[in-house]
């Protein structure tokens, strides 16, 4: 009698387990698809022309596909320039259906003056104004010898000296999708070093590029938001508590070109930045 009592008591918590397999419908934040313009034009002065490229893409639910964005047109103007310039404002699709779109320009023509980017997409305009921003040159990258917390990470040593007649801001790209932004209160015209330490699984022999580009206050702090939401600790299921705007706006309902602002239509806006940089490039051999 206790075996079946047994018996029927383990059917019983067996049955119980194998009927909770009720299936869990998870509400997925979404929102209409807005426009993600990559358009970080990175100046060689020592070039004669430059190739501009501008990437254009839709936001998109979780777990799915980035898509290009067809766009109606993409095209490039220096407002201070006579005539607005030499060549065709008009960028061009590399290859269908990639949304990147480029162009070459004489180098000089993108040094001076507003330049004015514009992008029609379904019958709407998002536009945005950049100017060029100089920086100094790299000094050397080194390699370092020591590390923080981890004894895997990667030290690198960068030393630039920096210009005593501007207030520079600097991006720093190195790489492996890893920025950082500085500013030159604390080493004004001064020469400046400084360690960074990769996490990435890097070996002897391996190769790595840093690039340091000068940009403005605005294009800075946009970037150390960046910065910020992309070290945060953010689930799959869960939206960064901030979207970081950038300086394109919505101007299909604008008119005036002394009142540029979008205040009709605020939530209307793509994301991205459009900026013209000076950008020095350096690489090294891990040792």
């Amino acid at each position: 009698m206790k075996k079946l009592c047994y018996f029927f008591i383990l059917t019983m918590t067996l049955g119980s387990m194998m009927s909770c397999e009720d299936v869990i419908e998870v509400e997925v934040p979404s929102e209409e698809p807005r426009l993600i313009i990559d358009a970080l034009i990175r100046v060689d002065t020592l070039q004669s022309t430059t190739l501009v490229t501008v990437k254009v893409s839709q936001t998109n639910s979780f777990f799915e596909t980035v898509p290009p964005a067809n766009l109606e047109q993409i095209s490039l103007v220096n407002l201070d320039f006579p005539d607005g310039g030499p060549v065709p404002p008009v960028l061009i699709e590399e290859e269908p259906g990639t949304g990147i779109y480029s162009k070459i320009y004489p180098t000089a023509y993108l040094l001076r003056g507003r330049m004015f980017l514009q992008i029609d997409f379904e019958d709407e305009f998002f536009v945005a104004y950049t100017e060029f921003v100089p920086t100094a040159p790299i000094d050397s990258i080194e390699n370092g010898d020591g590390f923080i917390g981890d004894e895997d990470d990667t030290e690198i040593i960068i030393t630039f000296s920096d210009d005593a007649e501007r207030d520079d801001f600097n991006l720093f790209d190195f790489g492996f999708g890893n920025y950082l932004v500085t500013e030159d209160e604390f080493y004004q015209g001064q020469t400046f070093s400084f360690s960074y330490y990769y996490d990435e699984e890097l070996n002897a022999g391996d190769e790595v590029e840093v690039s340091m580009m000068g940009v403005d206050q605005d294009f800075a702090n946009y970037m150390n938001k960046l910065i910020e939401q992309s070290e945060g600790d953010f689930g799959p299921f869960e939206t960064p508590s901030i979207t970081v705007r950038g300086n394109f706006i919505n101007a299909t309902t604008i008119d005036n070109e002394n009142n540029f602002d979008n205040t009709n239509t605020i939530d209307n806006f793509a994301l991205g930045y459009f900026a013209i940089v000076q950008e020095y490039k350096q690489t090294l051999i891990i040792d």
